[in-house]
């Protein structure tokens, strides 16, 4: 049997698919030891980021029982992460679920999604700043303080450039997925 292994959840951009959500570390996986699961949202995008969460947390909960049936999880290594919409979607599920998801890595996130909040997860967040699809000025640059300000570990990478993932920051937050957190 082999040894418990760290998950990440791992969530789509708008108009994306699970593929999608896989390449945001799928090349940092296998050499990290990160078991990386990539449900799809139902729709265009993750429901929460529509107004309201509904079945694409059914989604995501199922996903994760048939992992955790079936793959040996290390507990204190299970985390979220996403890109862009999924971004969001994985601050609210994360900051929502702070006691399963021990960390929550946001690529260029929009907002973070009305909702309970337990646990107290680090979270992670990464922006371009020449961002034209979700400008950081409206976004990452509001949502880092007021997450530090409700009391939230946040390490905060800008970057210069777009609406992507550079890979020194997808390799920093592959890093930290594979540490286990408190």
């Amino acid at each position: 049997m082999s040894a418990p292994a760290p998950l990440v959840v791992v969530l789509h951009g708008a108009g994306g698919d699970a593929e999608a959500g896989l390449g945001l570390l799928r090349p940092l996986a296998d050499e990290r030891g990160l078991v990386l699961l990539a449900p799809a949202s139902r729709g265009a995008t993750w429901d929460a980021v529509a107004g309201g969460y509904g079945p694409d947390v059914a989604v995501v909960d199922r996903a994760l029982a048939a992992v955790f049936a079936a793959v040996p999880v290390d507990a204190a290594r299970v985390a979220v992460a996403g890109f862009s919409d999924g971004a969001s979607y994985a601050l609210g599920l994360g900051l929502a679920n702070g006691r399963l998801f021990r960390q929550v890595v946001a690529f260029s996130p929009g907002f973070v999604p009305p909702g309970p909040r337990t646990g107290r997860p680090p979270v992670f967040v990464s922006h371009g700043t020449d961002d034209d699809v979700l400008p950081v000025d409206r976004t990452s640059r509001e949502i880092v303080p007021a997450l530090r300000e409700d009391g939230y570990d946040v390490t905060y990478r800008e970057f210069a450039g777009g609406h992507w993932v550079p890979p020194e920051v997808a390799r920093e937050a592959a890093d930290r997925l594979a540490v286990p957190q408190g």
